[in-house]
């Protein structure tokens, strides 16, 4: 990988995929894409970046054109609770956007696209226990968009040879990027609530398993799978990578025994509830890990003992 064009750099995975590709592969090397939105002072300070909106297709091209690539991690993506409430936006930039940086690539000679998945592309027809190959009938706007993205991924890497690749994430924690509206993020939002406040009110159900993983095991992945041997691979734009799965009860008890004061309720929002509720309890990454050695390295602990350690430097002025 000599140029890579990260899109969507100012998201919760852009901002620190692009630091770990910058430090890898040379900061003049990785070029952030963002539109609309700050970069993180990591990003911004440590190399290129260019105005990108994806949903323009002739900028997408005079970019392509003028950094010539040879490969694109396309991160720009509309999230779960906000792709439902916005649908119109949502196809634009999870549809259109796909498609245009998929056509872009062949049309001027990229090498190697790397798209993110989620577990929002299963369904609830899917095992609660979730096999890398398995029934998919996500009921949301996001979730369709993921498959087509696999799909798409398939497709191309078949049709043209152009080399796409992706994971289907879990749920992701970061304390470097404050949560936004993915049904998963009160696994963020519950850090800032137990430091600022000591409590937190979760919108999802107290039982409510769902499979997650810490940051830098997440970014590791896109970068494993993006060097991994194209040769030793079977599948493409649709790796399960999984690490640990937990509730928001389990969550707060963790967080308890190192903040003994904070409390959790619930009031449950009925949107981001259905959402989880189509979602697998676990995901199952044998193919991954026999593909291209994937495995994970943060657990329930260490991740709760990072987030609380990072977060009581970077919050330490609104800490109770």
């Amino acid at each position: 990988m000599d140029k890579i064009l990260v899109t969507g750099a100012s998201g919760q995975i852009g901002s620190e995929l692009i630091p770990l590709l910058r430090e890898k592969y040379g900061s003049d090397n990785v070029i952030a894409g963002v539109h609309n939105s700050p970069l993180m002072d990591e990003v911004k300070l440590t190399g290129p970046s260019v105005n990108l909106d994806v949903t323009d297709q002739k900028q997408v091209q005079d970019i392509f054109a003028s950094i010539k690539p040879d490969t694109v991690f396309h991160m720009a993506s509309i999230l779960s609770a906000l792709a439902e409430e916005d649908r119109k936006l949502a196809y634009k930039v999870n549809f259109e956007s796909l498609y245009t940086i998929l056509e872009t690539s062949v049309k001027y000679g990229v090498e190697k696209v790397i798209i993110p998945s989620s577990i929002g592309a299963f369904g609830l027809d899917t095992p609660a226990i979730a096999p890398n190959d398995t029934l998919q009938r996500p009921n949301t706007i996001y979730g369709i968009s993921k498959v087509l993205g696999e799909l798409l991924g398939n497709y191309y890497y078949y049709m043209t040879g152009l080399d796409v690749r992706g994971v289907r994430l879990p749920g992701v924690l970061s304390w470097k990027v404050e949560p936004t509206a993915g049904t998963t993020d009160y696994a963020v939002a519950i850090f800032y609530g137990a430091l600022t406040t000591g409590k937190y009110v979760c919108y999802l159900r107290s039982d409510t398993k769902l499979p997650m993983m810490y940051m830098p095991d997440a970014v590791n992945s896109l970068i494993l799978l993006a060097e991994a041997d194209g040769s030793k691979l079977q599948h493409r734009a649709d790796f399960n990578v999984a690490a640990i799965s937990f509730t928001p009860a389990e969550l707060a008890s963790a967080i308890t025994k190192r903040l003994p004061n904070f409390r959790i309720e619930y009031e449950i929002d009925p949107l981001r509830q259905t959402i989880a509720d189509s979602w697998p309890d676990e995901l199952i990454d044998d193919v991954a890990k026999q593909e291209w050695g994937w495995n994970y390295k943060y657990g329930l602990d260490e991740i709760v003992d990072d987030m609380i350690s990072q977060l009581s430097i970077k919050l330490q002025d609104k800490i109770i």
